[in-house]
Formats: C-alpha cells, structure tokens, sequence
C-alpha cells in the first residue's frame, strides 16, 4: 500500500501522464493492474450499463475479470440483478460495493450475485457512476480482497479511475478535434483544474461568481460531462485545455 496523501498525489499523477502514452486498450489495461494494484486492487472492468434489451457484453469496453466469473456472470444475466449496477444508475458519486444496498430474503439473486463474487475474490469494491448529459450511462467497477479505501486514498482513485475510463474511451472511439469551448469557458476550466473555486476564479478573471458558475455549466454540457470535475479530465484529454 502508499505511504501517506503526498504518495497518493504522486501516484494519480504519474498514472494519468503514463495513460497519455498509451494508443491501445491493453494498454491502457496494464497501466491500471500496475497502479490500481497498489490500492489492493485485483479485478475491474470498464462497461456501460446495459437495457433490459441489451447484453451487457456487447457494452464492455475493457476488462480484467477472471475467466470463468465473466462467463457466469454474462450467461446467468447477473446484472440484471447486481446491486453495484443498480445504484450506477441512481448515483453520480463514487461509491463502495458495500454501499449498494438490497434485501438478501427479497432479492436472493441479488444476494447470489454478491456471493458468487466473492467466490472470486472480488470480496470489496469500489465503482464510478458515469451519467454523460446525452444518456450514455457506464461504470468503472473495481474489485480486490482487501481494498486501501480511506478519505485519503479515495480522492486519488477517483481521478485515476476517471481517467481511465476517459482514456478507454477515447482510445476506442473516434477522438473529438474540434475545441468546443469558448476562451472564456477554457480559462475558468483551468482554473478548476488548478483547485480554484468558483468564486477565487471570479475574483481572478474579474467577474461574478455567477458569471463563472455559467461558463463551467456550459463547458460541461458541451462535453457531456456530469459535473466540473468530470469536465476538466475531458478538456484534458482532448487537449481542449492545457495546464
């Protein structure tokens, strides 16, 4: 496990500039056992959530699963019923697997799905909810048998899992070229990035809080990002923006 909150800083950053030199999802897949690892993660995945018409392995875009659980899991429909997916779906905020709740005498299957998990290994977890504002819904769930998650750790997973998951994606669909975001839209992102609230980057760009809270909003519905912070990994990543 890291040392102390200067480690975990240290370790997002060197995942997030390793993940920039990658072109390929196996990659990109390697990059995250080596670093999430060291949180005591063992498994994870990378999918959107399906429909009730949908088959969740047509939406997986990267995986490290074991084998035999992947296969049980997709031929038994397990997320159909698997609490974790469930409160995907409810939820933007990142969130332990222990925090997903059900009734194990009402929802046996959703009980089963948790048990036959841990037959695996995959005994705690950790997953972020994706909600992009034009209804793409996905998740990065992650699993080990003794999980590092602390108020000091979390933080650092959060950003790492992010931009993993931005990375998959941009590796496997075509990239976006054209900068959407106006001057004033990409200051006040970089701002953000730099840890600067809204009213610090009013006071710096010289209008009101107000103004700012506007151009953060705008920016994150051009990108279909979720929130501010979901907002500036994407202008990172599509080199909208450069520290």
């Amino acid at each position: 496990m890291l040392g102390d909150r200067t480690d975990y800083a240290k370790e997002a950053f060197a995942f997030i500039e390793s993940l920039e030199l990658l072109t390929a999802p196996q990659g990109v897949i390697d990059a995250m056992e080596r670093s999430f690892s060291r949180f005591g993660f063992e498994n994870f995945i990378i999918t959107g959530l399906p429909h009730p018409e949908q088959r969740i392995e047509r939406l997986v875009l990267l995986k490290k699963w074991p084998l035999e659980w992947y296969r049980i899991y997709t031929s038994q429909g397990y997320d159909r019923y698997d609490p974790v997916i469930r409160l995907c779906r409810q939820t933007v905020q990142p969130f332990e697997w222990s925090e997903a709740p059900y009734h194990p005498r009402e929802e046996p299957r959703a009980a089963e799905v948790m048990i036959r998990a841990g037959e695996f290994g995959m005994r705690e977890g950790y997953c972020l909810p994706i909600h992009g504002l034009n209804g793409y819904e996905a998740c990065l769930s992650m699993s080990g048998r003794a999980l590092d998650l602390s108020p000091q750790t979390k933080p650092a997973i959060h950003l790492m899992a992010m931009y993993a998951f931005e990375r998959a994606r941009q590796i496997l669909s075509p990239p976006q070229t054209d900068n959407p975001l106006t001057a004033r839209e990409r200051e006040a992102l970089r701002w953000a990035a730099a840890g600067k609230s809204a009213l610090d980057t009013s006071i710096i760009m010289g209008v009101t809080e107000r103004t700012i809270t506007a151009h953060i909003a705008s920016a994150c519905h051009k990108l279909s990002a979720v929130n501010k912070t979901h907002a500036v990994v994407r202008a990172l990543q599509h080199r909208f923006i450069h520290l």
